[in-house]
């Protein structure tokens, strides 16, 4: 597995990680035993960057990545999150950035994940009643005392990262970023490179759209949360199936896969950006891990880019795009 820098404080992670958020919430049922070996054949491949958060499941999902990396923690960069706060029942209960909660947050995915240390922590959500200076300073503290190595931000707006980056160097800017979700292009890329921040891009198959697996909205089983998406509601949804043919036609003109193509395409916009795609299939992962191996030339790039323009994909991102980009 390729590796890359993320940022300029030392942190180097897989290009292509995974993202373990599926494996306990949102994308239908679940088997813990089958999670957890792909999780281990993440690792044997050299997948190491493994990313989760306190609000899958909620709660579960930083156990269970507790519960793979058990006896292999030397191995692994554990990325996980606070500041979208649930309850035990799984209910929403809005964003949390205080210092109290800050490190209310940390002891308590430290306590899950059975670790001394977290690698990679991130603000999963800006909580615009409280100064970043303020949620960035306890975080800082947190670096000092030892329980977490490097600071990340997540959908963050570019005002915000320079704000935050003042305090102290901020390592990652996790963002949705694919061949569907062009966002971060706007100003976010030209902010980071500025102030050499890494780059992870999650859902950058598209929460699965992009592969070409689905063909029709029943492809979507009834507890899936995607079904609420508006890029995966019905006229959208067929619009946007005309925008992977695309894909699938270069894919198959280059003997790879559409997920390949995408991870790819993702890879080879700046050498900051890394990637954790989201499996539970082993033979999925291998598929993700091996489009490491895929090179795509500047005639490819043009070809994608006039194919899938940004801002040509039917549907917002999320169903309420009231906490992003803050």
């Amino acid at each position: 597995m390729k590796q890359r820098a993320l940022g300029n404080q030392g942190l180097t992670v897989a290009e292509i990680g995974l993202g373990c958020m599926g494996m306990s919430e949102f994308y239908g049922n679940s088997d813990e035993a089958s999670n957890i070996e792909v999780i281990h054949r993440a690792i044997d491949l050299g997948a190491i960057h493994l990313d989760t958060a306190d609000m899958y499941g909620p709660f579960r999902n930083e156990e269970l990545v507790g519960k793979a990396i058990t006896g292999r923690r030397s191995e692994v960069i554990i990325a996980t999150k606070f500041g979208n706060v649930r309850g035990q029942s799984g209910e929403f209960l809005g964003v949390r950035g205080d210092p109290e909660y800050v490190r209310k947050s940390c002891e308590a995915s430290l306590a899950r994940l059975n670790i001394e240390t977290i690698d990679l922590y991130y603000q999963h959500r800006v909580d615009t009643k409280v100064p970043i200076e303020e949620t960035v300073g306890a975080m800082a503290q947190l670096v000092q005392e030892g329980k977490v190595r490097y600071l990340g931000l997540s959908e963050a707006s570019a005002a915000t990262i320079r704000k935050a980056h003042k305090v102290h160097p901020i390592t990652a800017l996790q963002s949705e970023y694919s061949l569907w979700t062009r966002d971060p292009e706007d100003a976010i890329l030209d902010t980071i490179t500025e102030l050499c921040i890494g780059f992870v891009a999650y859902s950058p198959l598209g929460r699965g759209f992009l592969t070409g697996r689905f063909k029709d909205v029943s492809d979507l089983s009834e507890n899936d949360g995607r079904k609420r998406h508006p890029r995966f509601q019905e006229d959208n949804f067929n619009r946007n199936l005309g925008l992977v043919e695309h894909v699938k036609t270069l894919a198959k003109s280059k003997g790879v896969t559409p997920a390949q193509i995408a991870l790819s395409w993702v890879l080879a916009q700046n050498p900051n950006i890394v990637t954790i795609p989201g499996t539970r299939s082993i033979a999925r992962l291998e598929e993700n891990i091996a489009a490491g191996e895929v090179t795509l030339t500047q005639q490819d790039l043009i070809e994608i880019d006039s194919l899938f323009p940004r801002g040509v994909t039917a549907g917002d991102r999320y169903p309420d795009m009231s906490t992003v980009n803050r």
